[in-house]
């Protein structure tokens, strides 16, 4: 009796947990799903938070911790398609993610020697490394490519370039978009903090707009999107990308470019000067207002535009990955999220964002980082160091400026 006492107590639950699943059980299947989304998202959001208080070097490592497990999500469902010849084909998992490891090596060797230049140069291996940067994902790729072909088999050559094809797409998906998220976060993290908020709150709008008063439906392709949903997330996502932006421009930890300018990668310098973007500027307004000038920060207007890509465009984005989903009779990507999914049910609307991000900071954001050009100036021999200030030394001379 005592022995069966004892595996009972172990395999009963908790009262708690009992109580808490009959109180889920006992709801309608439209608000479980809403606890359960909800709890989750709040689980989410402090998790975030908490890797952005770390630091760049903690959010850029999950970056890649999130890269990686989508395209696990997605090469999965490639691998279903070629489950019968899986067997009999060496190396068909393997080489997928040396892809991956080789598509990382080039786009990450690419952007981090400008961020970690001062630990880079001190390291013999590293600077190999970076000076041989695009020999050595050149013959990466190479030899990913060798070892494919040599590892065809007669009777399984559509499987294997489907795969093959399947493995590059998701590689340009996921890889280099995930590389442009590192790349806004390094122009300061109101670039990388700001864009993924948005996204948040309009998913988060689009789902309690929708629940409560979703009645028309958007797009076939997800049946539960609505009007209602979508018009309720567009105006809230642009209250607060206002009030965000607003915030997020008090601090220095958000406005200032992220760069390492020691031997130490655990800590950024995250000081700068105020530059035009996060000045605060009287704005002109219509007699219409009663007033006659606003002060804002001007990134709080580019926050505006940002939170109307969010809002209209980001969402194809998710709308693309549900048909993907349909096409293959999946609910989700995975399941490692109750409520909502795999990381990439997550992230779909995120990459596309991240992208209009990046081209957005390109085109009217950066201005040029006069530390960025120390750093180039550095990596040269002395020759070029000595012609490069003669050049400089006569242009300024010729405009009476030394």
């Amino acid at each position: 009796m005592a022995t069966r006492s004892r595996r009972s107590d172990k395999e009963d639950p908790p009262i708690s947990q009992q109580q808490s699943t009959m109180a889920l059980s006992a709801m309608a299947p439209k608000w479980r799903n809403w606890w359960i989304r909800g709890f989750f998202t709040l689980v989410l959001l402090a998790v975030f938070a908490l890797v952005l208080y770390i630091g760049p070097l903690a959010l850029m490592l999950g970056a890649l911790v999130v890269q990686v497990k989508c395209f696990q999500e997605i090469i999965k469902i490639g691998f279903s398609m070629s489950r019968e010849i899986e067997i009999n084909m060496p190396l068909f998992r393997t080489l997928n993610w040396y892809f991956l490891v080789a598509s990382n090596y080039f786009l990450f060797g690419e952007l981090l020697p400008h961020i970690f230049f001062a630990v880079i140069r001190h390291d013999s291996l590293l600077t190999f490394l970076v000076h041989y940067h695009k020999l050595i994902s050149f013959l990466l790729y190479t030899a990913g490519i060798v070892t494919f072909v040599l590892t065809l088999q007669k009777d399984h050559y559509r499987a294997q370039f489907t795969v093959f094809g399947w493995t590059h797409v998701t590689l340009l998906i996921i890889v280099s978009q995930s590389h442009l998220i590192v790349q806004n976060m390094f122009e300061g993290l109101m670039w990388f903090a700001l864009p993924l908020s948005l996204v948040v709150c309009n998913d988060c709008m689009a789902y309690i707009f929708g629940f409560f008063f979703g009645r028309t439906s958007l797009i076939k392709l997800s049946p539960k999107k609505t009007w209602e949903g979508f018009l309720g997330a567009f105006g809230s996502t642009l209250v607060f990308a206002f009030l965000l932006s607003y915030v997020l421009s008090q601090y220095e930890y958000f406005f200032c470019p992220v760069e390492y300018r020691g031997n130490d990668i655990w800590h950024a310098s995250m000081s700068c000067k105020r530059s035009h973007m996060f000045t605060q500027r009287d704005y002109a307004l219509p007699a219409i207002f009663g007033v006659e000038s606003i002060s804002l920060y001007p990134v709080q207007l580019h926050s505006l535009v940002l939170a109307v890509f969010a809002s209209w465009i980001a969402p194809f984005g998710g709308f693309m990955a549900s048909g993907f989903k349909r096409a293959f009779h999946i609910k989700d990507f995975g399941d490692l999220i109750p409520g909502h999914g795999g990381i990439m049910d997550r992230f779909d609307c995120q990459y596309l964002m991240a992208t209009f991000t990046y081209v957005y900071i390109v085109s009217f954001v950066r201005a040029v980082n006069p530390n960025k050009v120390l750093q180039l100036f550095l990596s040269m021999n002395n020759d070029e160091q000595i012609s490069v200030y003669r050049q400089i030394h006569d242009f300024l001379g010729e405009r009476n400026m030394i």
